[in-house]
């Protein structure tokens, strides 16, 4: 499965790797060493994340981000 990040909002993006994932916040949290309470903020949008935090799910979840620029 691919998006275009840049048509979601950063909690958007979040919520589909995790679900993508087929984990709960609490079971996805713990992949990466967050609380359940985190993603569920990251989620709600009331909490953001870094570019380290989402590499380090790329690495655990197996995913590929592409930075590609436009013509």
């Amino acid at each position: 499965m691919k998006i275009k990040a840049n048509d979601y909002k950063p909690n958007e993006i979040m919520k589909i790797i995790r679900e993508w994932s087929e984990l709960t916040q609490k079971e996805f949290g713990k992949s990466i060493g967050k609380a359940q309470r985190t993603i569920q903020g990251i989620e709600l949008g009331t909490s953001g994340y870094s570019m380290k935090t989402l590499l380090e799910i790329a690495r655990v979840h197996h995913l590929v981000i592409t930075i590609e620029k436009k013509k």
